[in-house]
């Protein structure tokens, strides 16, 4: 297995960077990650300091996949996502939108949480399942360099909790060698990613990745064992629901032999949506794989 070990960070989706690593398809990489505030948060008491380090999210890569070429896609496996230092951390100093309703005095927030025996110690009476995913993974786009706020087409900061160890993320390639990316983990993290952090955390991912050659589609999906899925984002967020599910019924057509308005029938009774960050309105629309089967 190939590994690339923590180096430059990287808080753009950009085709013009030096490839930390060439592969083959199909071949397995662990990949070495920081956490989305470039490691600047150990303990309670730290801060970011945004003069040294402006942007967050930080990523490693890119990888270059031999014989991707624009028009493919890239599928990526991930096998597993490993905390690098046992511990995760958040804040919670900026409410946003929030602050409508609930004022804007938050105070800063920092909070560093253990992580050990399948479990996130978010304080000593209540624990969380230690449930990884990763926040931002994406190809570089052939036109632009996205940074790594946002996400798109590319897929980049997606924080969609389905990205994870077990599923499978398809990408499109707009460049040849794809050009993939991938860090912002999290150790766990709720539906909208409310505060804007999850329990962001440095990691080591393993992936697997193989290029589908021929195969072109319009944004990210995700495959799971029991579940099917595409990505859209954008706001106002019921505009994005309903580009994901279209994308959805378009698979659904394409691939599993659906007739569309069927499908359409279907998901208003059967699909199910997962929403990444609130604020930049990024949501999964998603269906049973045993639903598919009764085209």
């Amino acid at each position: 297995m190939k590994r690339i070990p923590l180096g430059p960070l990287y808080y753009e989706f950009s085709r013009h960077n030096e490839p930390r690593l060439t592969i083959q398809s199909g071949e397995t990489v662990l990949v070495e990650t920081e956490d989305a505030f470039s490691g600047q948060i150990r303990t309670n008491d730290d801060r970011r300091d945004k003069t040294k380090k402006p942007f967050g999210n930080p990523q490693t890569g890119p990888i270059f996949v031999e014989g991707a070429a624009p028009g493919d896609t890239l599928a990526v496996e991930i096998i597993e996502i490993a905390p690098a230092i046992d511990q995760c951390a958040t804040r919670t100093s900026d409410p946003k939108q929030l602050a409508q309703w609930l004022g804007d005095d938050c105070p800063h927030g920092t909070h560093i949480c253990p992580i050990r025996d399948g479990k996130v110690y978010w304080s000593d009476a209540i624990t969380l399942p230690y449930r990884p995913m990763l926040g931002c993974i994406g190809t570089a786009p052939g036109t632009g360099v996205p940074t790594t706020g946002p996400a798109g087409p590319h897929g980049g900061n997606m924080d969609i909790i389905e990205t994870a160890p077990g599923n499978t993320v398809f990408l499109p390639v707009y460049v040849d060698g794809g050009f993939l990316y991938l860090g912002d983990a999290h150790a766990t993290m709720g539906h909208g990613e409310l505060s804007a952090s999850g329990l962001e955390m440095a990691s080591q991912t393993t992936i697997r990745v193989e290029v589908i050659k021929g195969k072109t589609i319009p944004a990210p999906r995700i495959e799971s064992p029991d579940e099917i899925m595409t990505i859209a984002t954008g706001n106002p967020m019921e505009r994005s629901i309903a580009q994901a599910y279209a994308w959805l019924i378009l698979w659904m057509e394409a691939e599993y032999g659906w007739n569309r308005w069927r499908a359409y029938d279907l998901l208003t009774h059967a699909g199910q949506i997962s929403v990444g960050y609130f604020d930049i309105g990024t949501v999964a629309a998603k269906v049973s794989k045993e639903l598919l089967n009764d085209a």
